[in-house]
């Protein structure tokens, strides 16, 4: 997999990528496809919004400000955006209201003090910087669940996508015993960018150019 630099170098808050910047697009991510599941007319009406949050993130989620990372990404907020004075204000707003109001979802019941979850049992399997996203009905019974890992550098994955990563390794590994080790594959690509006449590093900066990044840096002359 390529990142581009302006994936590695990001613009956002602190004071840990991992456990609050991850956190907080987990709970955007969350949010979109909460409102995706209404919009479809998919089964149960959620009314409630619960986090858990496992493993190391429960374990130093307070001193990293994982709680309230959490709850400014259900607020809408995110890291490279996130204008500080006003989230400070609806912060305070959600501490006394105790919900959330996005366009394209019911009224949800959300107060951070008791539904954000520090659970200091066993992490869960797949990697320590776990959390569920649980949205409820007026019953308390599950309607939308996403289990995110924050795996660093403000990168998060879903469950799936980290099994599929999971899968690839162990698919990795097996070419390797085959006799396809990964220096093997990479040394047969020499002769491929020697007939383009071009170094790796230039073709691998010029593809950093092309991918996504914040408007306000303008291309490379």
């Amino acid at each position: 997999m390529f990142l581009s630099v302006f994936e590695i170098f990001k613009i956002g808050i602190g004071p840990s990528s991992s456990h609050t910047m991850g956190p907080m697009t987990a709970a955007v991510r969350f949010l979109d496809l909460l409102k995706r599941h209404v919009a479809t007319g998919a089964e149960g009406v959620p009314a409630k919004i619960r986090v858990t949050l496992r493993g190391s993130l429960a374990f130093t989620g307070k001193g990293h400000a994982t709680d309230r990372a959490v709850a400014l990404g259900l607020l809408g907020f995110l890291p490279a955006t996130i204008d500080p004075t006003v989230a400070e204000q609806q912060l305070a707003e959600l501490a006394t209201g105790k919900g959330l109001n996005h366009a394209g979802l019911p009224p949800l019941a959300f107060d951070p003090a008791y539904d954000i979850i520090f659970d200091l049992g066993p992490p869960l399997a797949l990697h320590a910087n776990g959390m569920i996203f649980e949205a409820l009905d007026k019953a308390s019974k599950p309607v939308l669940a996403e289990t995110y890992y924050s795996i660093g550098g403000g990168f998060i994955a879903t469950e799936e996508d980290m099994q599929r990563k999971a899968q690839a390794r162990k698919e990795a590994a097996t070419a390797t015993e085959a006799g396809t080790p990964a220096a093997a594959q990479a040394a047969s690509l020499i002769p491929w960018w020697r007939r383009r006449v071009i170094p790796i590093p230039s073709a691998r900066r010029k593809r950093c150019w092309k991918w996504p990044r914040p408007a306000v840096l303008a291309s490379p002359r």
